[in-house]
């Protein structure tokens, strides 16, 4: 299984369109994180949901974040990517609370109007 977090160095980027990087972690049977790859996205700010096919593609089923608007959101669950926002601190340690159970997602999104940007939190 992979696990994709939005991260800036090794932070999870509290807004998902922000991001430097995605950092992917690859997770095995025994639930236990096996490696570490980052992925850049294109620049420019936005949904990066241009990124979306591309880690699809490369096996990525869960999307740990820490906010994102519901285009974003709504792209990622169409190339069945799971998604729990929310999310925030270091990106490894994340994962090991997300593999533990400890997780859930807050249910919020990032709400745009009239073309601004939304706030990092």
């Amino acid at each position: 299984m992979k696990v994709a977090l939005p991260t800036s160095g090794k932070q999870i980027d509290s807004h998902f369109g922000h991001c430097e990087t995605f950092t992917i972690f690859t997770i095995d049977e025994k639930k236990q994180i096996v490696s570490e790859e980052t992925l850049t996205p294109p620049a420019g700010c936005g949904c990066k949901s241009n990124i979306i096919p591309e880690l699809a593609g490369r096996g990525v089923s869960v999307m740990l974040a820490g906010n994102m608007g519901e285009g974003a959101r709504h792209v990622l669950e169409q190339n069945g990517i799971k998604v729990m926002r929310g999310c925030s601190g270091d990106a490894r340690e994340t994962v090991s609370r997300w593999l533990s159970g400890s997780l859930t997602d807050s249910g919020e999104g990032c709400r745009h109007h009239a073309g601004e940007s939304c706030s990092n939190n």
